[in-house]
């Protein structure tokens, strides 16, 4: 795969199918008026066909709208559960990643990894000294 996809977007999946004949227009439009998002706001939004066959991707780069486009030749894309009043599903990025390469969704498990979280000392200090 061509494509990675990056922590800094968020990326959300639109619960029903999707006219696959839509452009930049007619998926922008989508954004607006059924997610109630800006679509000039940087996330990524994911639309799949009715047959889940095929996958577009909408995302506003700063000077313009790119779309990607996959059409399976065999099988079909996993839609993330939700419940029936959500219109969009954010995922995870390696969620997107594991769509894409036809992982099953319920059937990955990450494992507990340490993560350290840096504190800015700079903030800590002044914390400090106001309370000082």
């Amino acid at each position: 795969m061509i494509v990675s996809f990056s922590n800094r977007y968020r990326y959300f999946v639109y619960g029903d199918g999707c006219d696959m004949r839509k452009g930049y227009d007619g998926l922008s439009g989508l954004v607006r008026n059924e997610f109630k998002h800006d679509p000039l706001c940087g996330d990524v939004f994911i639309f799949l066909s009715r047959t889940r066959n095929k996958i577009k991707l909408l995302h506003w780069q700063g000077d313009g709208f790119c779309i990607y486009s996959k059409r399976l030749e065999k099988g079909t894309f996993e839609i993330p559960k939700n419940n029936a009043s959500q219109i969009a599903i954010e995922i995870t990025p390696q969620q997107l990643q594991f769509i894409l390469e036809g992982i099953v969704l319920s059937s990955v498990k990450k494992r507990v990894r340490y993560e350290h979280h840096f504190v800015d000392k700079k903030s800590v200090i002044t914390s400090v000294s106001a309370t000082v």
